[in-house]
């Protein structure tokens, strides 16, 4: 129980005194996930609306492959964005393996459905009231 007390009195003292490295770990923590979000929502937003609008061949297919990526475990998420940038994977010349770009990459494939499937609910409740 000494070790833990002694590891929390130390993450108070680092995050009181702002340590310098935690500050620039917490900032892009920060910018990344602002950055996913932001590319997400830039792709989510009309993708859900125009799947809302338009009607075409395979619409409830595209609504339900929608809903089903909303549960895409990270994990999956995480093992494909590796073999992607992976040295030999299909994107691995532009090595971003392991950089602020691929985390960004990863957390917009998760982000993106869940974005777009609720744009197109709302949407399609806007259109249908």
């Amino acid at each position: 129980m000494d070790d833990f007390g002694a590891a929390f009195f130390t993450a108070i003292g680092l995050m009181v005194g702002f340590d310098r490295d935690l500050v620039g770990i917490v900032c892009l923590s920060l910018s990344v996930s602002l950055s996913a979000v932001g590319l997400a929502t830039v792709l989510g937003l009309p993708l859900g609306a125009a799947v809302a609008v338009w009607r075409f061949p395979g619409q409830a297919m595209v609504r339900i492959f929608l809903n089903a990526l909303m549960g895409l475990p990270p994990v999956v998420v995480g093992l494909m964005v590796y073999l992607l940038l992976s040295r030999a994977g299909p994107l691995g010349t532009l090595d971003l393996l392991f950089t602020p770009t691929a985390m960004v990459l990863a957390q917009c494939l998760l982000v993106t459905p869940i974005i777009a499937a609720f744009t197109r609910q709302t949407v399609a409740g806007w259109l249908h009231s």
